[in-house]
């Protein structure tokens, strides 16, 4: 894959015609400040460390939906929770390249499937609003929680207070910050899933807003069955094409979908967009901008 490509897919991130779409991969490069441990991000991982580093039966090893479930049935939703909160709130974990890259951008809207709190924390300094999902939630139809960030603290609000100004950080999968909420075992999936289709959990100036909008997906890839049904949902009304793949060495499985989904395989990686987008290339990335439909 050409550089102009690339160049020109970081220019429609800063233009904000490309709306960022974050997965596992983008925390690649996170450790541990403390033991240099890798941040469990994917799902072989997530599993691992829930495990105490020994894998689980192959079927549950499938998925870590499934993973969760096993335990949420034999140890309590508790058990799930912690180990949620004590990896994703309460460790210290260095930063990841692509958010400090991302930190320098603040597109107006991101999509986090990650649990962690790093796009949170790239935000920090900046008010912004943050969507993120619930399941298995009674007393509300809608699977989604929405908190305005005044650039010190965090406030839940209705969707009809959101400001329209504000950056929108959107976190299906939820994180732990201002407190824990997570979409995590086979039955939260069950139901977000069930009502992300039915319009359920998105808000409605979301809805408004993803209209005629191209992604890119960083750190995704397309093999995991879960995933792949909560993006169709979440990009539903995207442009044409839908936007691009980072995604080296794809499979057949994941070459079909992308090509239903009407997505363009990038066959490069996250440190390629990084390394596209340095100052010396940037006004001709504006330039050139036009190639990827901004």
């Amino acid at each position: 894959m050409s550089d102009s490509m690339l160049h020109d897919l970081a220019a429609g991130i800063r233009a904000g015609c490309i709306v960022p779409y974050l997965g596992p991969g983008v925390l690649a490069d996170v450790t541990n400040a403390g033991t240099g441990t890798a941040i469990p991000a994917d799902s072989d991982s997530l599993i691992l460390a829930m495990n105490d580093g020994k894998p689980m039966a192959p079927r549950l090893m499938y998925e870590f939906p499934r993973a969760a479930m096993d335990v949420e049935l034999k140890r309590g939703r508790s058990a799930l929770q912690r180990f949620l909160d004590s990896t994703y709130g309460q460790t210290d974990w260095t930063r990841a390249a692509f958010h400090d890259w991302l930190a320098s951008v603040k597109p107006h809207y991101v999509i986090d499937i990650n649990r962690d709190t790093q796009l949170q924390q790239s935000y920090a300094d900046t008010p912004h609003t943050l969507i993120r999902g619930i399941a298995r939630v009674a007393g509300t139809d809608y699977r989604f929680r929405i908190h305005s960030y005044d650039g010190d603290q965090y406030t839940e609000i209705e969707q009809q207070a959101v400001d329209p100004s504000f950056p929108v950080l959107f976190k299906p999968m939820g994180s732990p910050l201002p407190d824990s909420t997570y979409v995590a075992s086979d039955a939260d999936y069950v139901d977000y899933i069930t009502e992300l289709m039915g319009g359920f959990a998105i808000p409605d100036f979301v809805k408004s807003y993803r209209k005629g909008k191209k992604y890119l997906f960083a750190g995704v890839r397309m093999t995991r069955d879960t995933e792949r049904m909560v993006l169709s949902d979440i990009i539903y009304g995207a442009g044409s094409p839908a936007g691009w793949v980072l995604l080296p060495d794809p499979t057949d499985k994941e070459r079909r979908f992308c090509t239903r989904m009407g997505l363009e395989i990038v066959e490069s990686d996250i440190t390629d967009l990084l390394a596209a987008d340095r100052p010396a290339i940037l006004a001709h990335a504006a330039e050139t901008v036009l190639e990827v439909g901004c």
